[in-house]
């Protein structure tokens, strides 16, 4: 009897010597949690893990879960060269190298004898990977620089894809891809109600809440179905702290994220027949504010809330590199990667990132507006 593709997705698992959990920049807390809580099965199976994002630092607002992994915003050396040099019959004496005109020079000296080609091997190591896992993202493409530097990669590797879009495009070896579920998190918790070797505990029940809550505004979104209150409540049973969890994802806005929304809010333009608004923030903005760009998630999520007639929102801001760069946040059906689509755009359907590096914020604002609103027309 062929396995259910929640028992492939254990088994691979299982198998894997040394896996990576991958996600895409704007993923959220859903995202980040359902990491942290797959994380944390895979060391009940133990199995280290690593988690890298696109989008690199973990939202301070998340902190409170502890994550079991540092999450890294790059995979580092994927592969290793090695140079294999037979000394059975001519033992080594010395070895040195140098670097000269962008070459590396090995210089090996023999006790006595001597070496010949067919003596020395080069190559390339397995992968320090051996299984990937993806949460949230659409298309490989979502994950810029990551995928692009490394599709072979992505191709190679037994890949583990969770999702509840529906325009997840199902790359994936294994595709746990739920469209009647709210988020990734309720996703994996549907996995994990399947798999007898794995314990729910506090922590992890933690994590699921969390992402279920932020994803659906504490359950407050259309798309919270009976199955979804049914999961939060079992969740609860298993020890999930959920006044902690509203604490730390509502209750605690940082002074500079509220400086840095009020310096948007200040700036902040709309277009009622297109349903959009849209603000802009100058590296000065970030200085005068004391905040980070780790801050703009929370500062979208503010404007989200004083735009409810709003479907999509978008701020432009100047980075540490004077680059510009822009958050696309689409609700009600709107595909926020597919919208900013021609300017190369990272990320999920609810978030995308684009940046310039030959505009100012103000030719930005001038080139992305109009044509967001022209494909949102299209929409």
């Amino acid at each position: 009897m062929p396995l259910s593709l929640g028992e492939q997705a254990l088994e691979l698992l299982k198998r894997a010597l040394r896996p990576v959990i991958v996600l895409p920049h704007g993923c959220g807390p859903d995202g980040f949690a359902s990491a942290f809580a797959l994380a944390r099965v895979l060391k009940q199976l133990d199995r280290p893990v690593d988690i890298v994002s696109a989008g690199g630092e973990v939202p301070a607002s998340l902190a409170f879960l502890s994550p079991p992994e540092r999450v890294r915003p790059t995979f580092g050396q994927l592969r290793k060269c090695v140079v294999s040099v037979d000394v059975s019959k001519a033992p080594l004496d010395e070895l040195s190298y140098d670097v000269e005109d962008g070459k590396l020079n090995i210089y090996l000296t023999p006790r006595d004898g001597f070496w010949s080609e067919k003596d020395i091997r080069v190559k390339t190591t397995t992968y320090r990977y051996d299984a990937i896992i993806t949460f949230g993202v659409a298309s490989l493409d979502a994950l810029g620089a990551l995928y692009q530097k490394h599709s072979e990669f992505f191709y190679e590797t037994p890949l583990l894809n969770i999702d509840h879009s529906p325009s997840n495009e199902a790359f994936g070896h294994i595709n746990i891809i739920d469209v009647t579920s709210t988020s990734c998190t309720e996703v994996l918790m549907d996995l994990l109600g399947g798999w007898s070797e794995v314990t729910v505990d506090v922590a992890i029940a933690t994590d699921l809440l969390t992402g279920m809550i932020a994803k659906t505004q504490s359950f407050k979104t259309p798309n919270v179905t009976s199955k979804t209150l049914k999961h939060a409540s079992t969740l609860l049973r298993q020890g999930a702290r959920r006044e902690e969890i509203v604490d730390n994802l509502y209750r605690t806005r940082t002074v500079e994220t509220l400086r840095l929304w009020g310096r948007a809010l200040a700036r902040l333009k709309s277009d009622e027949q297109a349903r959009m608004v849209w603000s802009l923030l100058s590296q000065q903005d970030f200085l005068l504010a004391g905040a980070r760009e780790e801050d703009l998630p929370d500062v979208i999520d503010e404007l989200i809330k004083n735009a409810p007639t709003a479907d999509v929102v978008v701020l432009l801001y100047e980075d540490k590199q004077r680059h510009i760069c822009g958050l696309i946040s689409a609700d009600r059906g709107l595909d926020s990667v597919e919208l900013s689509l021609p300017f190369k755009p990272v990320g999920t359907r609810k978030l995308a990132r684009i940046c310039f590096t030959d505009k100012t914020i103000v030719e930005a604002e001038q080139t992305v507006i109009p044509m967001i609103k022209k494909r949102m027309g299209k929409k």
